[in-house]
C-alpha cells in the first residue's frame, strides 16, 4: 500500500469554511473550474491528506481534512453525466483543526517552504504538498 499524499485545497469561507465541512461531517469539493487543479484532484485518492486553506478572508491553513471518495464527475458542471468529464469533484473529512491557523505570511517567512507550489502559483486552488512542507506547516501549527 502507498502512503498517502498530501494537498492543499482552498475555500473563501465566506463560499464554505472549516466550520461548514465540520458541521456537515463529509463536504463534496466541486466547483473547481482551473484544468491544471482538477488534475491534481483527479490524483486524489482515499486517506490522502488535505490542508484545508481559508483564502481571500483569513488566508490560512486552519484543518486537515481526509479524502473520503476519489474524483468522480463535478455534479456543478454544465454536462455532469459526461465522465470523464473536465470537471471533478472529490469528497473529504474533517480530522482535525489545526491548533493554530498557518497564516500566508508565516508560510512566505519560512525558508523551507520557499518551493511550495501554493506560493509559486498563488491562483491556484487545489495543489500538492510534499512531505517536508507538510512536516513544516504541522510543526508551524503547533508553535
Amino acid at each position: 500500500m502507498t502512503e498517502p499524499r498530501h494537498w492543499l485545497m482552498k475555500s473563501e469561507p465566506d463560499a464554505y469554511s472549516w466550520d461548514d465541512l465540520v458541521a456537515e461531517g463529509e463536504g463534496r469539493w466541486d466547483g473547481v473550474r482551473n484544468a491544471q487543479a482538477a488534475n491534481f484532484m483527479r490524483e486524489m485518492r482515499v486517506g490522502d491528506q488535505v490542508l484545508f486553506y481559508h483564502s481571500i478572508t483569513g488566508k490560512a491553513a486552519v484543518g486537515i481534512m481526509q479524502v473520503s471518495r476519489a474524483a468522480y464527475p463535478d455534479p456543478t458542471a454544465e454536462q455532469p453525466d459526461k465522465w470523464p468529464d473536465k470537471w471533478v469533484a472529490v469528497s473529504v473529512k474533517p480530522v482535525e483543526k489545526l491548533t493554530h491557523p498557518v497564516s500566508l505570511a508565516q508560510m512566505k517567512a519560512e525558508p523551507r517552504l520557499g518551493e511550495m507550489a501554493m506560493l509559486r502559483q498563488s491562483r491556484l486552488s487545489v495543489c500538492p504538498v510534499s512531505p517536508d512542507e507538510w512536516r513544516t506547516i504541522l510543526a508551524m501549527a503547533e508553535d
